[in-house]
């Protein structure tokens, strides 16, 4: 206390008593009380506090002294003491804010494009500070803990070259040769390999990264990930590593999370829970019924299992008391995620009651392992319908109140996806995620023959039902990375036109390699406890790929255009 200071930040609010004025003055730190008193403070400076403005830049000098006990504020940091004003002056004018800053407790933000256009007031809301700062954290612990993991930060090109990797490239015109493009990188994926072959066993890099595709609430054009690659390594070492990476980034977040994470294969993931990114906080689990339907079960579920159909369901314990309400809303999540519809019976002490006795037959209801008050929820029809849709109604049952919940923080990994997926539209094989995963060295004979039959060494970290991350171990044979492209359609002339510098690069000789990449905007996300990416990127784009900020994208000259050899056509 009695210490002198120079603060200076920006007007909070004010509050004039009578010729005693109270300034909440904030920057990154917090909120500081400054008070201007009469025989204090400066007549020059009273008479600038009496006119501030909120948003307005003040430096302000004065004497640090303890509140009173009445005027104490516990839930500021510095809210025991004040600073008692001598000399004041403006040193940013600021005009009425388009959007307010300081919010009254219950007062609503402003619609978040308003937000966006003013990012800049937005950015000075605690709440986005936080999340920044939090962020920066997090970027330091990730780049130390690689870096003490032997890593070695290396930088890859932004302007590359176009390449497919399951998403629009953005392109940019070269001026210097006419009709030519340059794209930025979806990921570093190829040049990440590269540095393998050229003998630097352990890269990583924080990488920014480009997609031209539809926005969601957790996507942006352009992203940040952090990037790794190792040589001479298995999918449980890249494991291994990420591990350690993701547990000192919750560590960070103060969250203390155990390993190793257990692991699920693919086929186990979408057969427990419907989908490859299952959320395991939860219990409830999806069962196959088909085995226990009998000649009692309704034509229509007999019709599906007669064309390979299966009735697989979820148990909802004590979830018998769900109203009609509860259940059409459990059926309308069904039917969005394409199926015919939902099948449900209750438990009672009766017996099983509801549609789903018509339906399944009572011989597989009572087959099923249950307790009075529980509730059945199933679907009937081929795998790609009954998993999708049983993953959107577990979804909304383990909101449920009563659910338990069995982790707060629950990791995994799931491992072996298929090396091939079909195109619905073509039919056609596509790579369930990029060209360069090598499949499993047991499905090598049947790459030709039966593709579909391929196991990726490919692998996802998930987080509380949350892709984090994928990682694979890559192809190093020049000849089996030319047998992919062929099967993907790429005949040799233009695997050497868009490929020939990897390959050129694997036949020079290249290590067993592996990687991994993780979604940091969405990691950020997570551990701010943030609704939307929006709220850890500084300036991001809306779901309309607006930047509303600085009003991009926006149209260019006509002489801009010619000198890149480009025109805009109707």
């Amino acid at each position: 206390m009695g210490v002198r200071v120079r603060v200076g930040g920006w007007v909070h609010r004010t509050r004039n008593l009578g010729g005693l004025v109270f300034v909440d003055l904030r920057d990154r730190a917090g909120l500081l009380q400054v008070s201007f008193a009469p025989g204090v403070a400066t007549a020059e400076a009273l008479a600038v506090a009496e006119r501030l403005t909120p948003e307005t830049v003040i430096l302000v000098e004065g004497e640090v002294v303890a509140r009173p006990p009445e005027g104490r504020n516990p839930e500021l940091e510095s809210g025991a003491v004040e600073l008692r004003a001598t000399s004041a002056r403006v040193v940013g004018p600021a005009q009425v804010p388009a959007i307010p800053v300081a919010r009254g407790k219950g007062e609503k933000l402003a619609a978040e494009e308003l937000r966006l256009k003013y990012r800049v007031l937005d950015l000075r809301r605690p709440e986005l500070q936080a999340n920044l700062v939090m962020r920066h954290r997090l970027l330091q612990r990730a780049r130390a803990t690689m870096s003490g993991l032997g890593f070695l930060e290396i930088e890859t090109p932004i302007l590359t070259k176009p390449t497919p990797e399951g998403a629009r490239d953005f392109l940019v015109p070269s001026r210097v040769h006419r009709g030519e493009f340059y794209a930025l990188p979806q990921s570093p994926q190829i040049y990440k390999q590269l540095l393998m072959v050229a003998g630097y066993d352990r890269y990583f890099q924080i990488a920014r990264c480009f997609r031209d595709e539809d926005l969601r609430a957790d996507r942006q054009l352009e992203f940040t990930q952090i990037d790794l690659e190792a040589s001479f390594v298995s999918a449980q070492d890249v494991q291994d590593v990420v591990e350690e990476v993701l547990v000192a980034l919750w560590d960070e977040g103060g969250h203390t999370i155990p390993r190793p994470f257990p692991r699920l294969t693919w086929r186990e993931a979408m057969e427990r829970f419907g989908v490859d990114k299952p959320d395991l906080r939860f219990g409830v689990e999806i069962e196959d019924l088909t085995a226990r339907v009998g000649g009692d079960a309704a034509p229509f579920v007999s019709e599906a299992l007669a064309v390979g159909g299966r009735v697989r369901g979820l148990r909802v314990p004590h979830g018998a008391d769900a109203s009609r309400k509860e259940i059409d809303g459990y059926t309308a999540a069904a039917k969005d995620a394409k199926a015919g519809g939902l099948i449900w019976a209750k438990r009672t002490a009766a017996g099983w009651e509801g549609q789903g006795v018509k339906a399944i037959g009572a011989s597989a209801l009572d087959a099923v392992e249950s307790a009075e008050g529980d509730l059945l929820l199933a679907v009937v029809g081929k795998d790609e319908i009954t998993s999708p849709a049983l993953h959107a109604v577990r979804t909304l049952v383990v909101r449920r109140p009563g659910i338990p919940q069995l982790a707060e923080h629950a990791f995994c990994w799931v491992v072996d996806f298929p090396l091939f997926e079909h195109d619905p539209e073509t039919g056609a094989h596509v790579p369930a995620h990029h060209p360069f995963t090598s499949p499993h060295a047991e499905d090598f004979p049947f790459l030709e023959s039966d593709p579909g039959r391929c196991r990726a060494q490919h692998y996802d970290a998930v987080y509380n039902g949350n892709e984090l991350g994928s990682g694979s171990i890559r192809i190093t044979d020049p000849a089996v990375q030319g047998l992919i492209f062929r099967l993907l359609g790429i005949d040799a002339d233009d695997q050497q036109r868009r490929f020939g510098f990897l390959l050129d690069g694997l036949a020079a000789g290249a290590p067993p390699h592996g990687g991994f990449a993780l979604g940091f905007d969405r990691i950020a996300m997570l551990l701010a406890g943030a609704p939307s990416l929006r709220d850890v990127i500084a300036f991001p784009k809306t779901t309309a790929a607006r930047a509303l900020f600085e009003g991009a994208p926006t149209p260019v000259k006509a002489a801009d255009l010619q000198a890149l050899h480009l025109s805009i056509t109707d």
